[in-house]
């Protein structure tokens, strides 16, 4: 694979930040992006301990290439801190992965300013103001933003309209994004269907296996396979801006 057409120094690896790095998906991301030669910065909220052991593997392999950044990107504010810290450590910023993200339902009648608060600003206000507060250095790289959004951002979930709205915004952010910062960086976005199933039990297996018949292709994804389309976004496309893939096994075909 071809390192990026990033405007780094000679023998400078990459620098890109993934949101929400500590665990799941977004550490896949973090690995896969590592592989490839990238530095990565780690963003978490509360995984510190997980953030620090990931840091430490990834810089086990590749010394001084990967670093941790604190934060609740649903607090206004600090998203402007997370970039600071950031660019105090690196530098600069050739990537940003918006990764970081709540998810719960919030049934009409029960929705409250906690929850809004939680589910918009954690998945729209966070990306929103972290690609405003490094859009200066991801200019002066010629880098690229990937924002993951969801399947239900055009195709709402019942009882999660918060979660589903939140979404929708940052599709239209995403391709907002792509026009306000052209053409020094490009913006697109990955867009999961069934991948990692919410640890807190919010879907029964019976509703788990209606979500699978409902793919095309029948199986639950995995978090490679986002990360291998971020990958991708981030590397190897570099005249695609405005754009968000599905990645869903095919569900959205047929919603």
């Amino acid at each position: 694979m071809t390192m990026p057409a990033f405007d780094h120094p000679p023998n400078a690896a990459p620098l890109i930040l993934v949101t929400g790095a500590a665990r799941r998906v977004g550490a896949e991301i973090a690995r896969q992006l590592h592989a490839d030669g990238a530095r990565v910065a780690l963003h978490y909220r509360h995984s510190a301990d997980e953030a620090e052991t990931l840091a430490a593997a990834l810089n086990a392999r590749r010394a001084d290439s990967a670093f941790t950044v604190g934060g609740d990107l649903a607090r206004f504010g600090v998203a402007d801190e997370v970039a600071a810290a950031v660019l105090a450590h690196a530098g600069r910023v050739d990537g940003l992965v918006n990764n970081a993200s709540s998810f719960f339902p919030t049934p009409l009648g029960t929705i409250d300013r906690n929850a809004w608060d939680e589910l918009i600003g954690s998945n729209l206000m966070g990306p929103l103001f972290l690609s405003q507060a490094l859009a200066p250095a991801l200019r002066a790289s010629g880098g690229a933003i990937v924002n993951i959004v969801d399947i239900h951002a055009e195709r709402p979930l019942a009882r999660y309209p918060v979660y589903s709205a939140a979404k929708a915004g940052l599709g239209a952010l995403t391709r907002a994004l792509a026009i306000e910062l052209a053409p020094a960086v490009r913006v697109n976005g990955v867009s999961p269907g069934p991948i990692d199933w919410p640890e807190d039990e919010q879907f029964s297996p019976d509703a788990r296996q209606r979500i699978i018949d409902h793919t095309l292709l029948k199986r639950v994804g995995s978090a490679t396979d986002i990360a291998r389309t971020v990958r991708f976004l981030m590397f190897d496309a570099p005249y695609i801006t405005g754009q968000i893939i599905a990645v869903d096994g095919g569900r959205s075909a047929h919603l």
